[in-house]
């Protein structure tokens, strides 16, 4: 009788287990939207309000500063948070704590020699452009850190606490815009972005119960070195070639492109709250599924790369066809109708990038450093010849035009490298068993 019994009783366990586990990444990556909504939005309605308030050239000052802003936080993932994700998700509390100090101790000394670098370019520039580099530098420590508490919650799986976090920024910045609204400059708007992740750097030490270790950060660089110099170059050479190509459009083409590529990147902004909130949480689920069932990872990062692309093309579909003008121009002011114009190339970059992310996911969970390097820092030479071909040709529409078909062609090279990757995955696998 008892074994008559037994035998359906573990059939259910094997049943549940799998919607288990569904259900629990169903709630991580809710978490992860979430939380993204809330920084993302965040971000948009910064530089909505700044172009608002400001115009394409002051804009374009601004945006300026914030695709600086992009690279650093960048070498501050590379180096610090990256390696977390990928070698302390889902370990032991303790595990994690120790972790996660020392990475946001790296990303506190990030901050803290890019800050000062910025303070002196910018005295050395002068000028608007000049102060926005030195409001920048001053603000960059606090911005490392709320970056970090971040990603360490999402590596232990606490998605709720780093939603809590953001919503503390944006509760911070909203008196904080305001008062910066006044006074009307670029420098008074980076101050404000800045001190309101100040609040909320602060507040997550109050969340974890630590402080970031400075004493650490030496032997976390020594420890994760074979992750994070690859993860550093890789993610450089992209945000990177973001900044040359802003840097140059605005030579070649002037400060008002700039703010109008911009604005046309704004009206994406709610999308990419979605496509940036999966981006927290894919590497670490995508670790799950090969820990688990490693022949599904490429199949999960096909239907992730698959459904945000999907997503990115029904969201730049409505802004062409749905979008009131006077809605736009409200948003956007008077960069509005220049912005429009770019929305399509927009919608296909963000598409390729979409695609991008899933095969990236994969490679990351695999650890395969050295493909993903290889394969980010292709992409990212060919988005920047592209943007900077197009905006030779013709101005900013020719630089979006060329992007987009960089990013779109990118993405192909990205599955390769996955595919090549499972295979080496797999001989290697096979030659442990064997050994």
């Amino acid at each position: 009788m008892s074994t008559a019994t037994e035998g359906p009783r573990r059939g259910r366990h094997r049943a549940i287990r799998p919607r288990s586990a569904l259900r629990a990444m169903a709630g991580r990556l809710s978490w992860g939207l979430g939380d993204q909504a809330v920084s993302s939005l965040t971000n948009f309605a910064v530089g909505l309000y700044v172009a608002r308030s400001l115009g394409a050239t002051a804009f374009g000052v601004f945006s300026l500063a914030w695709v600086t802003y992009g690279v650093i936080i960048n070498v501050s993932r590379g180096l610090g948070t990256d390696p977390l994700m990928v070698r302390f998700s889902g370990v032991a509390a303790g595990i994690w704590r120790a972790a996660t100090a020392r990475a946001a101790g790296t990303a506190l000394v990030v901050g803290i020699a890019t800050g000062a670098v910025s303070i002196l370019v910018g005295i050395a520039i002068g000028g608007q452009v000049g102060l926005a580099f030195a409001g920048l530098g001053l603000v960059l420590p606090f911005l490392m850190v709320q970056d970090a508490w971040r990603f360490g919650f999402f590596a232990a799986g606490q998605g709720h606490r780093a939603f809590l976090n953001d919503v503390v920024q944006a509760v911070a910045l909203a008196p904080a815009m305001l008062f910066a609204a006044k006074h009307g400059t670029v420098l008074g708007f980076v101050l404000a972005w800045g001190m309101s992740a100040g609040v909320a750097a602060i507040f997550g030490c109050f969340q974890t119960g630590i402080l970031p270790r400075l004493s650490a950060v030496g032997g976390w660089l020594r420890d994760q070195r074979d992750l994070g110099t690859r993860y550093l170059i890789e993610n450089v050479s992209n945000s990177g070639a973001s900044q040359l190509r802003a840097y140059g459009l605005g030579a070649i083409a002037g400060l008002a492109a700039v703010g109008t590529v911009r604005g046309a990147e704004l009206l994406q902004g709610p999308f990419q709250a979605v496509l940036m909130g999966l981006s927290l949480v894919t590497v670490a689920e995508a670790a799950r599924v090969l820990r688990r069932a490693p022949h599904r990872l490429p199949k999960f990062c096909l239907i992730l790369g698959a459904g945000q692309a999907g997503a990115a093309l029904c969201w730049g579909l409505a802004l062409l066809f749905l979008l009131p003008e006077f809605v736009g121009v409200h948003l956007l002011g008077s960069i509005w109708p220049a912005a429009h114009t770019l929305i399509l190339p927009a919608t296909l970059s963000v598409m390729g990038a979409s695609f991008s992310t899933g095969a990236a996911s994969g490679l990351r969970a695999l650890g395969l450093a050295r493909r993903s390097m290889r394969c980010q820092v292709t992409v990212s030479a060919c988005y920047l010849i592209g943007g900077l071909v197009g905006a030779a040709i013709a101005g900013a529409p020719g630089s979006a035009w060329g992007v987009a078909t960089a990013t779109t062609t990118g993405s192909a090279f990205w599955w390769f490298q996955l595919r090549a990757g499972m295979r080496e995955h797999a001989l290697t696998t096979q030659e442990v068993r064997t050994s």
